[in-house]
């Protein structure tokens, strides 16, 4: 019954950190940013936010530091917007699985176009 709840908060923490981030944050640094997902401890004290950003590394960085200075107004934001006892500590990671997957699939693009000569 917890885990169902755990992953009801994270998707709808998901949901709204998305829009406050979209269209509350007006720092210049952050980028293009998808929430890719979010965990949630199981007692919803911290959620791990993972972060997809289009851009060069420096500008990942730039991104990485802006949110992290922005965590307090953030978590203020979503604590209006969600009715916990206690709104969970957001730390933001990046997701490199878009990333991968690309990569992998350029691979597999060129093993397949080698196969074609021979």
């Amino acid at each position: 019954m917890a885990k169902i709840r755990v992953g009801r908060v994270g998707e709808q923490i998901k949901k709204e950190l998305s829009l406050i981030i979209q269209t509350e944050l007006k720092d210049p640094r952050i980028g293009f940013i998808t929430v890719t997902g979010v965990d949630v401890t199981s007692d919803l004290s911290q959620a791990k936010v993972y972060l997809s950003v289009l851009g060069s590394d420096e500008q990942k960085e730039e991104t990485l530091k802006a949110l992290a200075r922005g965590a307090g107004f953030i978590r203020s934001e979503l604590g209006k917007r969600i009715r916990l006892r206690h709104t969970p500590e957001l730390l933001f990671k990046f997701d490199s699985s878009i990333e991968y997957g690309s990569r992998i699939e350029s691979l597999l693009e060129e093993i397949n176009k080698g196969d074609g000569r021979a």
